[in-house]
């Protein structure tokens, strides 16, 4: 084994980390008898050769000798390596992808592409590989050769003529899996794969099975499934909640390669590999099929826009006597109301209901997903409030590293603009340190929490100005912020007067955000606020400004700052005096000129603030309205911007462009901030936010029109 490594200029290529003048060791160490060293080589190769996908030359050398470890009965776990060669071969790039890349990117698309021509040429092995007497080799060999392998029809072939043979439950589920991988890359097998898959889920097989080939349909030939799709997936449900305890992770090492290096194993040095194997024995352990839920995951995945079915699927795993069902189900219940609009309150109201549950995953689970819901959580509402008033200890998070932040629960009663939250965020104001994000509690609260303004005025002039002043005084004058505390009004000012150099601009800016909140009740900060807009075309001068027009209306002193704010270098601090100029509606009349010259900049933001702007100190909506629709196409995240001035405007006429767009996005069942692989904490709460403005702008109660 390994003849040739070292007549490779190992050297003269780079990993992640730099030289590969490592890699030999790493391969060599992926067949060493120590487990823990093929840990921590497995570990090497994930993290430098093949960093997060990446291809490199040296990635490309390793491949003909990773086969030679995957054929050699005697290296152990070598499911581990399959999976490494899988990942290094599997990465297709289609034509649009091939349009995409720049000239720095040639190298690299180069390097899949031959990376995936060198394993696929290999992939023959894998066959072999199919009856290993390894079942972790067997559990990945099928997808390894549904992603590399060129004969898909042989394939497939082979994995039907396996399952029938295949003593092991998991390398069952991953044949079945592997069929739905080929009917994905192979669209004329796919209602072949189809017709199989639909006899494996409508006949006498395990529920496992069927669940898995129902999953499998989802992705592949969702017109297959089944009418009653609910009702057969929550009898399988029913059945695996009888299936004995699954063994523990760890046994198969432990039989493979004995008590002792199980042990030597246990007591090695961390891994990235070795701390996601432990996290999946933690996550599964006492599970009775732990596969279960990632059926679960690919089946929502594959029904997407199917609201209604996924919906009730989850309503009713919701009410399965099995905690770990529910655990699935609120997690996946996150993903569904997080990416598509519908009908959920059933829904929230059973998530709400696992707030009470001695289990601790399965109630933080709950708390984590209502946090992020804001109103679509008032259904839970009552149990939130149960659930705070029974638990002060988790008023308040404490982390390892970062200031302290406010526990789920709390966050999420909060967002429902629910009193109840109120004695959590009083006791959380007297800690020693404040949660960071205890004054955006109290924005959701409104007037509920006006009882704490002073608390928040006390713990404020409290604020030593030194160079923590930012971090411990932001939440208190966010707080003061939402409250418009103008009593506050002193403190604020001191703290102004005050703010540090380090972070002193962002300090600045909360206070000047909080005196324009209160309004003429800030009059005592007036000679300040001038002598900061004696310093034109800065962006503490356009803040000043603003303040200063809230706080004593003074038109004629503010114009001329803002004006100069409209030529500043940067767009953002362009933005921010477009969007003042807005507020001073008539009164900034002349400027319309300046603002319609914007309507043209590169930055499609500043178009955005510039026509808003426009309209409102001009109160003439044509120029304005066909400039917001475009940058609607354009940039998604611009949306609920766009429809809250198109509702201050008034009802758009039926036949208008802009009523079409509105209705449009109404129509629309995924969200519009949707994103795959990723999401933000705020996502459903502007989503919900763009659809009540596009409501509002289409039955004709405006709000608030242009400023006067």
């Amino acid at each position: 084994m390994f003849a040739g490594i070292n007549e490779v200029d190992w050297a003269s290529m780079e990993h992640a980390y730099g030289p590969a003048d490592d890699v030999p060791g790493l391969l060599q160490g992926l067949a060493s008898a120590d487990p823990a060293e093929r840990e921590g080589a497995l570990d090497g190769m994930y993290g430098a050769v093949h960093h997060q996908g990446d291809v490199y030359a040296c990635t490309l050398a390793c491949i003909p000798f990773l086969f030679e470890l995957v054929v050699d009965p005697a290296v152990p776990d070598r499911g581990g390596i399959v999976e490494l060669l899988t990942s290094i071969g599997g990465i297709d790039l289609d034509e649009d992808d091939e349009d995409e890349i720049d000239e720095e990117e040639i190298e690299g698309a180069a390097n899949y592409a031959m990376a995936a021509a060198a394993v696929t040429a290999g992939a023959g092995v894998f066959f072999a590989l199919m009856a290993d007497d390894d079942p972790g080799v067997r559990v990945c060999a099928p997808l390894a050769l549904a992603t590399l392998h060129g004969h898909p029809a042989r394939v497939l072939t082979l994995l039907r003529d396996r399952l029938a043979v295949e003593p092991d439950e998991e390398v069952r589920l991953a044949l079945v899996e592997a069929a739905g991988r080929i009917a994905l890359r192979h669209r004329p097998l796919t209602d072949r794969i189809a017709d199989w898959l639909s006899r494996l889920a409508a006949e006498a097989y395990p529920p496992g099975l069927r669940l898995a080939a129902l999953a499998q349909l989802a992705r592949c030939a969702p017109q297959a499934l089944p009418g009653d799709l609910v009702r057969m997936v929550a009898g399988l449900l029913r059945q695996l909640r009888s299936v004995p305890a699954a063994a523990d992770p760890g046994s198969r090492p432990a039989e493979a390669h004995g008590e002792a290096a199980a042990a030597e194993e246990r007591a090695a040095p961390v891994t990235l590999v070795g701390q996601l194997r432990a996290l999946s024995a933690e996550e599964n352990a006492g599970r009775a099929a732990p596969w279960t839920a990632d059926l679960l995951r690919t089946l929502h995945v594959g029904l997407d826009d199917r609201v209604a079915e996924r919906t009730a699927l989850l309503t009713d795993q919701l009410c399965s006597p099995d905690r770990w069902q529910r655990i699935d189900a609120v997690r996946m219940s996150s993903g569904l109301i997080r990416a598509w609009r519908g009908s959920y309150g059933e829904l929230v109201r059973l998530v709400g209901e696992q707030l009470g549950e001695a289990e601790p995953r399965l109630a933080e689970a709950a708390s984590h997903v209502l946090e992020e819901l804001f109103g679509l959580a008032a259904p839970a509402a009552d149990a939130l409030a149960v659930r705070v008033a029974a638990d002060p200890g988790a008023w308040v998070k404490e982390w390892a590293s970062g200031p302290p932040g406010l526990g789920s629960a709390v966050k999420a009663l909060s967002r429902l603009g629910d009193a109840r939250a109120v004695p959590a965020l009083a006791a959380a104001l007297e800690r020693p340190e404040v949660p960071h994000d205890v004054g955006f509690a109290i924005g959701y609260l409104g007037s509920a929490a006006r009882p704490l303004a002073g608390a928040l005025r006390r713990r404020l002039g409290e604020v030593g100005l030194d160079e923590g002043a930012y971090d411990r005084a932001s939440p208190l004058l966010a707080g003061l912020t939402a409250l418009r505390a103008g009593e506050a009004a002193p403190e604020v000012l001191r703290v102004l007067r005050g703010a540090p150099e380090y972070r002193g601009e962002w300090l600045r800016t909360a206070a000047l955000r909080a005196l324009g909140s209160f309004g003429p009740a800030a009059h005592c900060a007036v000679p300040e606020l001038r002598a900061l807009i004696r310093r034109p075309g800065t962006a503490a001068a356009t803040e000043a400004a603003e303040a200063l027009w809230a706080v004593d209306g003074d038109a004629g002193t503010v114009l001329p700052v803002l004006i100069e704010g409209l030529q500043a270098e940067h767009a953002h601090e362009r933005r921010s005096a477009a969007s003042a100029l807005g507020r001073l509606g008539a009164q900034a009349a002349v400027t319309a000129p300046r603002l319609r010259a914007l309507l043209w900049h590169e930055e499609l933001w500043l178009r955005v603030d510039a026509a808003i702007a426009l309209w409102e100190v001009s109160g003439w909506a044509g120029e304005s309205v066909p400039v917001l629709l475009a940058a609607w196409e354009q940039n998604r995240h611009v949306r609920v911007r766009v429809a809250g001035c198109l509702a201050r405007m008034g009802a758009a006429d039926a036949e208008s462009d802009a009523a079409h767009v509105l209705r449009a996005e109404l129509a629309s069942v995924r969200r519009h901030n949707a994103m795959d692989g990723g999401y933000g904490s705020h996502d459903t709460y502007e989503d919900e936010k763009l659809l009540a403005l596009c409501r509002r702008a289409l039955t004709g109660n405006p709000g608030k029109g242009p400023a006067t």
